[in-house]
């Protein structure tokens, strides 16, 4: 009777960090070959969120009860600790930036005249009301300035677009800019990049704009990419 609970316990963490795992990844498959609307997706997902909270929750209890006992093996919670944990743990990362962020899906190095996006599905203007939340919230997204001619600038940035695997739409160097899809590794979300480079008297600028096709939020997403885009670039053209 003593070591019922604790082998219930045991068994009900590793049953939620299972059903975690498995509510994730049917909503991952939904969204990227079952055609479901990403809202639907993203609430299975939280569904397996929050079974892995619970799950976490089993885990601890039932070592606490085995601390107390030390009674059977701990090999169960443990291993419903490390089913639960990786959901868990996303899900809180996608909280805290939720959180922490601003509300806002389109970025640009330069905001008073942003790239313009001419080969996406649905091109539409940098919204001119993001500019303040941006710079507050993301003060290292500037623009590129680089020692490099316009035509080797250009041939770097292409470059690093086709080694992140990015869907490039048009690369025309007479226009001076790329536009090329990213995909998110997880869900498969697509994100819209232009990358403009213009010719100085030092040597070039390059801009880039990214913005979410889905959703209200990036949760920074957009930001990162430019900041390591650019960053990577930087050091491409100083080689």
């Amino acid at each position: 009777m003593h070591d019922a609970l604790p082998r219930t316990l045991g068994a009900f963490a590793i049953l939620l960090g299972l059903a975690s795992l498995g509510l994730l990844a049917v909503a991952v498959w939904g969204f990227r070959t079952g055609g479901w609307p990403w809202p639907q997706a993203y609430d299975l997902a939280g569904w397996g969120a929050w079974a892995a909270c619970a799950g976490i929750i089993a885990a601890l209890a039932g070592l606490v009860v085995w601390l107390r006992r030390r009674k059977g093996g701990a090999a169960a919670f443990l291993l419903g600790l490390i089913l639960s944990l990786p959901v868990a743990g996303l899900g809180a990362a996608f909280e805290i930036a939720a959180r922490t962020t601003p509300p806002i899906n389109d970025i640009s190095t330069d905001t008073e005249d942003p790239p313009v996006f001419w080969f996406t599905a649905t091109p539409s203007d940098y919204p001119g009301q993001n500019a303040g939340p941006q710079r507050a919230a993301y003060p290292d997204v500037r623009p590129l300035e680089v020692p490099v001619s316009a035509d080797e600038a250009f041939a770097a940035a292409l470059a690093l677009v086709e080694e992140r695997g990015w869907e490039v739409l048009s690369a025309d160097p007479d226009e001076s800019q790329i536009e090329a899809i990213a995909t998110s590794r997880l869900f498969g979300f697509e994100d819209e990049v232009a990358i403009r480079i213009a010719e100085t008297d030092t040597g070039t600028r390059v801009d880039m704009r990214s913005r979410s096709r889905l959703g209200q939020i990036d949760r920074g997403a957009n930001a990162r990419r430019i900041e390591s885009f650019l960053s990577d670039l930087e050091t491409r053209a100083q080689d």
